[in-house]
């Protein structure tokens, strides 16, 4: 847990001082923000190794585009329940899903 948010934080320094170096990231969402996203919802070392993963192919020798996070997940039904929707998990084969973040109506 202090991991992920230490992890979480550093993420965070980077995503402001970024803008320096100009807009490099050959996929959507963005290497930051994925990083973001796979260390919401995925355990801190899984997350690290995918994150690393992305970076490394961040550049030329690949061809870059939509790449959305693929996290293990078993998800329950909630019923009756209102609930503040963070994410939206997308599902695939064996438990497996695709992670959107959820856009709650906010003004860009």
């Amino acid at each position: 847990m202090i991991l992920k948010k230490l992890a979480l934080k550093l993420i965070q320094v980077y995503k402001y001082i970024s803008p320096l170096f100009g807009n490099k990231c050959r996929y959507y969402p963005t290497c930051s923000t994925y990083a973001v996203w796979e260390f919401e919802n995925d355990n801190f070392f899984r997350a690290f190794f995918k994150t690393l993963l992305r970076i490394l192919k961040c550049n030329q020798l690949f061809r870059g585009g939509i790449d959305y996070p693929v996290i293990d997940k078993k998800i329950t039904p909630i019923y009756g329940k209102k609930l503040k929707i963070e994410y939206w998990y997308i599902p695939q084969k064996n438990n497996k899903y695709i992670v959107i973040k959820a856009d709650n109506g906010k003004q860009r």
